[in-house]
């Protein structure tokens, strides 16, 4: 019997999505033995504060955006139907529902993995699920043996880019071409999104 296919989950508010995510999601699927990589947008993470965000279905639009001309890349909206705030544990468990001839992986940073044990019924994720780690500035990673069989730390390039900077230097109408992935510059300033006036306040954050 075929083995499933293998699925990396790469979420987050993408807000905006820009080259960083590319490299790392782009990485993951050709050094690492995964088939594709899904970004999953989220519309409220529990670990962090209400945030001012863009609307879901535009940051879902500059990921889709982003992703066309790649293969094996693409977007999920998984999170907008689930009960909110969504966990991840949950997440996996409609995918699992939904995509039974999957077999799914998470992709996260190494800041992540040094907060996992807060992350809701994590214990269930490392039990069920692969996880695939990359770096990020100033994190050291340590994988406890028990979990080296299914936690990889994956040597993806270093890219300090962040959703943040970008928001902050747009605002500041400064050019940012060059850090986002074609079309999703010219989305941004067609509907002078992150320049002229506040993001709206999300109640349904991502």
């Amino acid at each position: 019997m075929a083995n499933n296919m293998k699925v990396g989950l790469f979420s987050g508010s993408f807000n905006p999505i820009h080259v960083g995510h590319l490299v790392v999601a782009n990485y993951m699927l050709e050094f690492t033995s995964l088939d594709e990589v899904w970004f999953v947008v989220t519309p409220h993470s529990p670990l962090k504060r209400q945030e001012e965000l863009l609307d879901d279905q535009l940051r879902l639009d500059m990921v889709r955006l982003a992703l066309k001309e790649y293969e094996g890349l693409f977007a999920s909206d998984i999170e907008f139907h689930l009960p909110r705030p969504s966990y991840t544990v949950e997440t996996l468990a409609a995918l699992d529902k939904e995509y039974p001839e999957k077999e799914f992986h998470l992709i996260i940073g190494g800041d992540n993995w040094v907060i996992f044990d807060r992350w809701y019924e994590h214990e269930r994720i490392l039990q069920k699920y692969g996880i695939l780690i990359y770096p990020r500035k100033g994190e050291e990673v340590s994988i406890p043996h028990r979990y080296r069989d299914s936690v990889q730390v994956v040597k993806a390039p270093l890219v300090e880019i962040s959703s943040t900077f970008i928001r902050e230097s747009l605002k500041q109408g400064k050019n940012m071409r060059a850090f986002l992935p074609p079309g999703v510059y010219e989305f941004i300033l067609e509907r002078d999104l992150y320049r002229s006036s506040p993001l709206r306040t999300a109640s349904r954050r991502g």
